[in-house]
């Protein structure tokens, strides 16, 4: 039963974020065929493979557990703010550092 519901959730996160496993895998630094065998197999991931994946999706294993919680969506936030974030949560690390700077190039344009 809490296969389901935790693969439910891996899907969930693949969803909004619009990724694959593949990618998932990538940004988690775990192995494809592991993160896929999950899928395939209908079997739960380790703790310490939960740790990494909510890592590379940016959360917290709190939230991964909070299933009535979104944590990618903040509804303090306007749709235009929110699809910003989702969107910089795609990012690698490295372009993640290329937008930080250039977001600090246009902010100083503007004093």
């Amino acid at each position: 039963m809490i296969e389901n519901e935790v693969l439910g959730r891996i899907r969930e996160f693949l969803k909004l974020n619009h990724w694959s496993i593949y990618k998932l895998a990538k940004e988690s630094g775990i192995p494809y065929s592991s993160l896929n065998n999950c899928f395939l197999r209908n079997t739960c991931p380790t703790i310490p493979t939960l740790e990494k994946l909510c890592a590379g999706l940016n959360i917290s294993l709190s939230d991964f557990f909070d299933f009535k919680k979104n944590p990618l969506r903040d509804t303090s936030l306007s749709e235009d703010e929110q699809n910003l974030l989702s969107a910089y949560r795609k990012l690698s690390k490295r372009d993640r550092e290329l937008l930080g700077a250039y977001c600090d190039g246009l902010s100083r344009k503007r004093r």
